[in-house]
């Protein structure tokens, strides 16, 4: 079955699917497609845990119940800087929508939208 999931590092986001059977490094290769970073200089975290590459994805919970297309499972990306050091997992934090103006907000009754 397809497993959806968002990667994640620091302000970038990635909205990747796979099977659920699919390895760790199955999945690093597909990220390696988009950020051309070699799969050996990127670690996968489910949550703080480091996700080993031989192990398939449904080993970390990640099944078509956990990680839906409409919520995908939220994975952390870190990569090997210059140094050849992993840098720290770091996500920065989205920003919260605008305040939305009284006239356009919607008066609702019963869950009803009213005509004026």
């Amino acid at each position: 079955m397809d497993v959806f999931m968002m990667v994640r590092r620091k302000k970038l986001t990635m909205f990747i699917d796979a099977k659920d059977t699919s390895t760790v490094l199955e999945l690093k290769k597909i990220i390696e497609g988009i950020l051309k970073v070699s799969p050996k200089n990127q670690r996968l975290y489910k949550e703080t845990t480091v996700m080993d590459d031989e192990k398939q994805l449904q080993d970390f919970g990640l099944n078509s119940n956990t990680a839906k297309v409409q919520n995908p499972a939220p994975l952390g990306l870190t990569v090997r800087d210059e140094n050849g050091e992993f840098e720290s997992l770091e996500l920065t934090p989205y920003s919260a929508p605008p305040y939305l103006p009284d006239v356009m907000k919607s008066e609702e009754i019963d869950g009803q939208e009213q005509s004026p």
